[in-house]
């Protein structure tokens, strides 16, 4: 998704942006070049809290954007909402950004707040138009792309497992686990990461893991932090999309106390995708597995700080082939 010709498109992209049909939203979305950027996407304010619409709007300076594109989904009880776009627009000319459209949809309607013409924007709003009628809708799932969850409660339930496989529960209990005592602890590393690199190709090849002691023997090994690490790394423009595929499945398919690895690694891929709405939730999948897990509430803390993408990849490259020489060098292999 490039660019946005009018109305009916920004609506349209917006459920493809972050990643499910919003309700009581704001939406701010970055636009460089002529072309989308990032979405960012927060509750609807309760009241115009300017130290909060002042934070938004600086992480979207950090994005280096030519202008933005705002839509606001308004709860239907809300009656500041014209005080909270003031100070948004406010917020923005001091930034020097300009508002290249600013949507307001309530009640299932939609008005441009920019455009002055009543035959095109009525005070009443226009009818939201159908999803699955717009060229924006038609383009994304020819590429493949799937379509948004309803809401952001069918996102987060995607994330879990509706209930435990007993093959893979199986499959589980005969892997030895870690042994941080014992000699053999570099080797069982070492395993681990060919193992996720195995699962990786299969999934590449075939879309689908078969191998239930392969995936389980994975599962197992993440909870490694030199594992998780090698697999957070591992991560290429040309594997990054299978990468994602494949951390979400093991996201969605992982018992108790064995989603939080799969849960932060999607996390961080999606970041990187510029997808933070469902990076928040898929770290929030991880923090319900293992509250204390240190990397998602690491990640918690930069995606709140408005952390560029290219960031985190900078940080995966330089941090992979360290990992790598640890696990492998030693043996002779790559």
């Amino acid at each position: 998704m490039t660019t946005l010709t009018n109305s009916h498109d920004l609506l349209a992209a917006v459920p493809f942006l972050i990643g499910y049909h919003p309700e009581d939203s704001l939406v701010i979305i970055s636009i460089r070049d002529k072309s989308v950027g990032v979405a960012m996407r927060i509750d609807y304010p309760q009241v115009a809290d300017r130290e909060q619409i002042e934070l938004l709007v600086s992480h979207i300076e950090k994005h280096s954007c030519d202008g933005v594109l705002i839509v606001s989904y308004i709860p239907e009880r809300c009656t500041n909402h014209n005080e909270i776009g003031r100070a948004l627009t406010q917020s923005l000319e001091n930034a020097d950004i300009s508002v290249r459209e600013n949507l307001e949809v309530r009640a299932g309607r939609w008005r441009s707040l920019i455009c002055e013409d009543e035959k095109c924007c009525p005070p009443g709003g226009n009818q939201l138009p159908e999803f699955t009628d717009s060229t924006i809708t038609a383009e994304q799932v020819a590429d493949g792309v799937p379509l948004p969850f309803s809401g952001v409660a069918a996102l987060k339930a995607s994330l879990y497992a509706k209930q435990p496989s007993l093959p893979l529960l199986a499959a589980l209990s005969r892997v030895e686990p870690m042994d941080y005592s014992h000699a053999k602890v570099q080797k069982m590393q070492r395993e681990g990461a060919l193992a996720v690199k195995r699962l990786v190709k299969e999934f590449a090849e075939k879309g689908v893991a078969v191998d239930g002691d392969l995936v389980a023997l994975v599962l197992v090994r993440l909870q490694d932090l030199q594992i998780r690490d090698y697999a957070l790394g591992m991560a290429t423009v040309e594997n990054q999309e299978t990468l994602t595929s494949l951390w979400r499945w093991c996201t969605s398919i992982a018992p108790q106390g064995f989603a939080a690895a799969p849960a932060t690694l999607y996390s961080e891929l999606m970041y990187e995708n510029g997808e933070g709405a469902i990076a928040t939730r898929a770290l929030e999948r991880a923090l319900d597995d293992v509250p204390d897990y240190a990397l998602a509430k690491l990640l918690r803390r930069t995606f709140a700080a408005g952390w560029e993408p290219s960031a985190f990849r900078q940080m995966r490259s330089e941090l992979h082939p360290k990992i790598c020489e640890a696990l492998f060098m030693e043996a002779g292999e790559e």
